[in-house]
């Protein structure tokens, strides 16, 4: 399987859980809520999930720690940043770029 392959096969199960999961519990709850499920399906599944992991940002050639907090980072390859919200806004479409 090339790595191309595997990123699809990885995303595809990370949109399944997610479906299910806001199937599960609808919508509503706290991202935090749905945080844990996913971690909670994704190992089910046999995958890798990383919490709430630590980015660090560099700023003027310095490598400043926790500049950025991942959601979760799914098989070293995959970052997911949840969101529950109303409406899908500006910000959230930077976000998802940055």
């Amino acid at each position: 399987m090339d790595q191309e392959e595997r990123l699809n096969k990885i995303t595809e199960t990370i949109i399944g859980v997610a479906i299910n999961i806001h199937r599960a519990l609808g919508q509503g709850l706290l991202e935090s809520a749905y945080e844990v499920c996913m971690v909670y399906d994704l190992i089910q599944v046999g995958m890798k999930v990383e919490q709430q992991k630590p980015l660090p940002v560099v700023y003027r050639g310095v490598k400043l720690e926790c500049g950025y907090r991942l959601d979760l980072l799914i098989e070293n390859e995959v970052i997911v940043e949840i969101k529950s919200v109303e409406k899908l806004l500006p910000i959230h479409k930077a976000q998802l770029m940055s």
